[in-house]
């Protein structure tokens, strides 16, 4: 009845008719996207780890809003991950991790697998935000600004234009093409999940 040929779309057309077994095989595949998405956003485990629970309750409940002729599943699942962390992430004033090369001994403790989470689910995880780190590094300073204040610092391009003193219809080129170039280096590096 299930394979792991199904799509993610399939699955949750499942999900939205209460089967259980096809919301097991969405979280198994996109839990360790969604942890490393709300950690780079909260930049504190704990927390990330309540907000991915949130975000696939909310999966369960609000299956049947997907609209797949909108958006791919996993755009529609990022963005509801995405969401709940930037509203933790204002509630609390937590300053996210930026995108650095930087290595130092804090860093290094937060890379360390969490005793109680499964090491493949972990090592997935930290290679899926490793590989989110360098798509981004391919944008140019511009472009690449732009989306880390929107995406993981929770800015409106209104607040971005007005923070960076660009005009928002750049800002909203800049965001455009960003994204497309990511969008690219993601397809031709074949990043899978």
């Amino acid at each position: 009845m299930y394979s792991g040929q199904l799509s993610d779309e399939v699955l949750a057309a499942r999900v939205a008719q209460g089967d259980s077994k096809a919301f097991e095989i969405l979280y198994d595949r996109h839990a360790p996207m969604v942890l490393a998405i709300t950690l780079q956003i909260t930049g504190e485990r704990a927390i990330a780890e309540d907000i991915m629970q949130a975000t696939f309750w909310r999966l369960w409940q609000s299956a049947d809003t997907y609209q797949v002729e909108r958006r791919p599943f996993t755009a529609w699942l990022f963005r509801i991950a995405r969401n709940l962390a930037i509203d933790v992430y204002r509630r609390r004033s937590i300053r996210p991790i930026a995108i650095t090369d930087e290595i130092d001994a804090e860093s290094l403790v937060d890379r360390m697998p969490d005793p109680d989470m499964d090491v493949p689910e972990q090592a997935q995880a930290n290679l899926m935000a490793q590989q989110a780190r360098t798509a981004l590094k391919t944008l140019p300073s511009e472009q690449r600004q732009v989306i880390e204040l929107a995406y993981f610092s929770g800015m409106t391009r209104q607040e971005i234009a007005k923070a960076t003193g660009q005009p928002v219809g750049t800002i909203h080129t800049r965001a455009r093409l960003g994204l497309q170039k990511l969008r690219e280096a993601w397809e031709k590096e074949k990043f899978e999940f």
